[in-house]
């Protein structure tokens, strides 16, 4: 009976850990050298290397709705700010300094030792895919073309899923807008995993 208690305590731990948020934490650096009126409206703008990119329609469709929870409105027939939006993923390779599961026996006599098995019960686990995520935004007054906020956030983690992480750190990008605090901050959001 008790075995079974275990292991119903087991699935529900390892369910409710499959149900849960993941945090998203992104640094991010803010600039706002004029303010930008609540309601204004705005278009995109995009480089030469971002005209022909499915990526840069999806990334401005996760923009306009983080602009948009701030109060600002896609409209390009009344827009009086150009809003310029980029993103960049790069894999890295980490090395733990150990594996996570392993077995080893053996015993330490002065500076050499005995040992005796294998270094790893599951290969593999010494490295990690890590994944670097940077987004910008950029809000330009289209009569000045003067930039009237900037921002820029920040986040690695072991996630590859950009379509799930990209709005969440666009959302941690404008918090704040449009008078942000000044500086580097870590800003935190949570998405589902």
């Amino acid at each position: 009976m008790k075995q079974a208690q275990a292991a119903l305590l087991l699935i529900v731990f390892l369910l409710t850990g499959c149900a849960s948020n993941r945090l998203i934490d992104s640094q991010v650096n803010a600039f706002a050298p004029q303010t930008v009126p609540t309601g204004s409206a705005y278009l995109f703008e995009r480089l030469p290397s971002q005209q022909d990119s499915t990526g840069q329609d999806q990334l401005e469709a996760f923009a306009q709705d983080a602009l948009a929870q701030v109060g600002l409105k896609h409209d390009e027939a009344r827009a009086a700010y150009s809003v310029q939006v980029s993103a960049n993923q790069r894999a890295h390779s980490v090395l733990l300094d150990r594996p996570a599961l392993g077995w080893q026996l053996g015993w330490m006599v002065g500076n050499g030792g005995i040992s005796v098995g294998g270094d790893d019960l599951f290969p593999g686990l010494e490295a990690q895919t890590n994944y670097q995520y940077e987004v910008g935004l950029i809000v330009r007054h289209r009569a000045s073309q003067a930039v009237v906020f900037e921002t820029r956030a920040t986040h690695d983690g072991p996630w590859a899923d950009s379509a799930q992480i990209l709005p969440a750190m666009l959302q941690a990008a404008l918090q704040g807008f449009p008078a942000p605090p000044a500086g580097m901050r870590r800003v935190n959001m949570e998405i589902p995993r």
